[in-house]
């Protein structure tokens, strides 16, 4: 993309009276400050023997292997810009770590329209025709593990989706389960730092894990899908995924539904076992990575259908669950699912960290006809996901070219670190000498809550519905599966040492099923009180 040229640079000359008298060639191009990145980018795609080595500032040399110094055993100098170059950077070449969904893997392609149904609630023009295709990325991801773990560890998988409609980004930030661990949005770093690695002995420790679980029983639906072998699918392309909050989809007339979106993988859901995740980490612990890569190298494009879930204010009112409580589902019988489109990938990066260790996601970033609830857990999101961006890879992290809209951006950010398009020399602030055009809003923007009250200070209480999506998930297991998920927590729950903690968490199991409660306090040597 090209931008607007800065002016002709002036030259103001001292010399003689001749030489100022000669007239400046207007006929020369203005200087373009985008005129090196533009060349550097027709290079992208070149393969290296193509090209010759230089410095970072295009300077051919030599040999990418010289340092000057003083004679053939004498000391470096201080003049080797070669050397100095390539270790301050090598020093520099790592941007932070995500926090959470640090391992993963990504690739291209699009969203496309198969049916009507998001043209039916939603004003967004990605919806607008069937066929229509919007590009996009996808990343891949554990979540608590670090950038080295392996990827077929038994967590959750996030499944995050950057498109590049014609009216802005919309990002989805979903999870392979439809529900979490918590609904309280403050007990996110606590219950992330339960399995990070201990202040004194940098090790993990399993009490920290189910003392968390243990403490906090509105969990257990998560646990239990955790600990069956949903926890640890088969790579990337084998998982459906879920976005867990509650979306609204709003009408031209400002009429909206709550949704939450879904992606159906058509490759089929399959799962490791234990033994078999395990066996997997030793023998490739990159393996969901590479079988991603690997199906899109030989054209066997993985994709998912995509589909919404609706209720209506009034229904929302009167379902059984609060619809904003994010360890709570909607179930398919109570809520169909209705096909909206599917996501197909068929594009691998030409450079990881370019195009996927850089891209970063905001589920605050959605055109109109799309919007947030007052799901609590997503309005943290709202805040939390781009400001991790603005500290992991910068404030201008959306000028780099993976997190860039392809629609025209004009606003007041200006300035900060690496921005290398600071919108010319319009004004940086609400100016009347010269204006910024703006849209009207597309619809009403009201919500059929009205909230009255005083601020206060809240957090949720556990309660008897908190225990009746794991029942129905217990029934729904096949015995096979039942005795998986037992054999899963009794191998993850006994190498916990605190004997409070494990009976803390053998209860819960219990209140779910006796069935279930009895076998794993049997195996980790809990006694269940009557």
């Amino acid at each position: 993309m090209r931008f607007a040229a800065f002016p002709a640079l002036f030259v103001s000359s001292l010399a003689s009276a001749a030489a100022s008298a000669e007239k400046r060639d207007t006929s020369s191009t203005p200087f373009d400050i985008f005129d090196g990145p533009n060349e550097q980018d027709t290079l992208y795609n070149d393969p290296a023997s193509k090209l010759e080595y230089t410095l970072s500032g295009g300077q051919p040399y030599p040999n990418p292997l010289y340092a000057d110094r003083l004679g053939t055993t004498g000391p470096l100098l201080l003049q080797s810009t070669n050397l100095i170059e390539q270790i301050a950077h090598f020093v520099r070449e790592r941007v932070p770590e995500r926090t959470v969904h640090a391992k993963g893997g990504g690739a291209h392609g699009y969203f496309e329209v198969t049916t009507t149904t998001g043209a039916n609630y939603s004003m967004a023009d990605l919806f607008s025709t069937v066929g229509k295709r919007t590009p996009l990325t996808a990343r891949f991801s554990t979540i608590a593990g670090n950038l080295g773990n392996a990827d077929s560890v038994r967590d959750l998988r996030g499944a995050a989706f950057k498109m590049r409609t014609d009216e802005g980004i919309l990002d989805w930030v979903f999870l392979n389960h439809p529900v979490f661990w918590l609904r309280d949005p403050v007990k996110f770093p606590h219950f992330i730092r339960s399995q990070k690695r201990e202040p004194q002995t940098n090790l993990l420790n399993k009490n920290n894990f189910w003392d968390y679980l243990s403490g906090n029983n509105e969990s257990i639906y998560q646990v239990m899908r955790t600990m069956s072998d949903l926890g640890t699918p088969y790579g990337f392309r084998h998982m459906n995924a879920w976005s867990g909050n509650t979306f609204r989809a709003i009408k031209a007339d400002g009429s909206f539904v709550y949704i939450k979106i879904s992606a159906y993988t058509d490759q089929g859901v399959k799962n490791n076992t234990e033994a078999e995740a395990v066996l997997q980490a030793g023998q490739n612990p990159d393996f969901g990575v590479q079988d991603l890569f690997d199906s899109i190298e030989a054209g066997d494009f993985p994709s998912w259908t995509i589909y919404f879930q609706t209720m209506t204010p009034s229904q929302a009112e009167a379902y059984k669950y609060n619809i904003f409580d994010l360890t709570k589902e909607w179930l398919v019988d109570d809520v169909p699912l209705q096909e909206v489109g599917r996501i197909v990938l068929n594009q691998n990066p030409t450079n990881f960290f370019a195009e996927i260790e850089q891209i970063g996601f905001d589920p605050s970033q959605m055109p109109n006809g799309l919007d947030s609830s007052v799901d609590p857990t997503l309005q943290a999101r709202l805040f939390a996901y781009g400001d991790a961006q603005r500290y992991r890879i910068g404030v201008n992290h959306k000028q780099l070219p993976i997190n860039c809209p392809l629609n025209p951006t004009a606003n007041f950010l200006r300035d900060g670190f690496m921005n290398f398009n600071n919108q010319g020399k319009r004004p940086n602030f609400v100016s009347q000498q010269d204006p910024l055009n703006v849209e009207p809003n597309p619809y009403p923007n009201e919500n059929h809550t009205v909230w009255t009250g005083t601020a206060l200070q809240y957090l949720s209480t556990p309660s008897e519905i908190d225990f009746d999506l794991p029942r129905i998930f217990w029934n729904g297991l096949s015995a096979n599966d039942q005795a998986n998920l037992i054999s899963n927590v009794i191998g993850h729950l006994g190498l916990a040492t605190d004997q409070s903690i494990k009976d803390k968490q053998c209860a819960i199991f219990n209140h779910v099923n006796a069935t279930l409660g009895q076998a794993i306090a049997k195996g980790v040597n809990c006694t269940l009180s009557s």
